[in-house]
C-alpha cells in the first residue's frame, strides 16, 4: 500500500469556519476548489491563515476535492 499524496500550490479563497478553507489550484485540470483543513504543525505553531494566502496543498488521489494545508508561502 503506497501514501502517496500530490502537492499543488493554491490560493485561499474562502474561509469556513471551523479550520475549513476553500482552496483555488491552478495545478489540477482547470481552476478547481479544493476543501482544506489545516495540518497539525500549523495549529501547533499558531500560524494563521486568512483569504489571498498563497499556500501548498496534499490531496490524496483517491479524493481530490478534499485536502490539508501544510505550508503557507510568503
Amino acid at each position: 500500500m503506497s501514501d502517496e499524496k500530490m502537492e499543488f500550490e493554491g490560493i485561499v479563497s474562502t474561509e469556513c469556519g471551523n479550520g475549513l478553507f476553500i482552496v483555488e489550484v491552478q495545478g489540477m485540470k482547470e481552476k478547481t476548489k479544493v476543501y482544506c483543513r489545516l495540518s497539525g504543525k500549523i495549529n501547533r505553531n499558531n500560524i494563521k491563515i486568512v483569504n489571498g494566502d498563497k499556500v501548498k496543498i496534499e490531496v490524496t488521489p483517491y479524493d481530490l476535492t478534499k485536502g490539508r494545508i501544510t505550508y503557507r508561502c510568503k
